[in-house]
């Protein structure tokens, strides 16, 4: 049986227009299409929002925690100006002022004849690297 044309439908229909039993294999192609243009429109939106962390944490900034949490709080607020503020941090190199400190401090102890303190660390490790621990901050600390 050969399928006959409505009367008021014109003898020449376009190629996608398909028949009431066939395939749409053109709605198929586009819902494939948009499937993967969302997935990857929203891998690249990911990429791009962790750019300013994964910047902090390739240099070993001592602020890599705050713009980590900078980008999360960007990302759920869709607040853009914490993105900014975190990517600045994760260009700027912040100055260490404690490890000088810590130095200062070590030497005053050592001249004031006081002990130096044993950190939780080494004495978590037990009692055979505290003393390895001990002698590495006496030659740590000459002064």
């Amino acid at each position: 049986m050969a399928e006959s044309l409505h009367p008021a439908a014109p003898h020449h229909l376009p190629g996608f227009i398909v028949g009431p039993q066939d395939t749409d294999y053109l709605m198929i192609g586009v819902g494939i299409f948009l499937i993967l243009a969302v997935v990857a429109v929203g891998n690249l939106y990911l990429h791009l929002h962790s750019l300013p962390e994964r910047m902090a944490h390739k240099s070993k900034k001592l602020q890599f925690e705050i713009v980590a949490v900078l980008c999360l709080l960007s990302l759920f607020t869709h607040n853009h100006l914490y993105w900014v503020i975190g990517l600045f941090l994760a260009l700027i190199d912040l100055p260490d002022f404690i490890t000088p400190l810590r130095r200062i401090a070590g030497s005053v102890d050592k001249l004031a004849g006081v002990p130096p303190e044993v950190e939780e660390a080494d004495t978590a490790e037990g009692p055979g690297t505290a003393k390895a621990g001990a002698a590495k901050s006496e030659v740590q600390g000459h002064a």
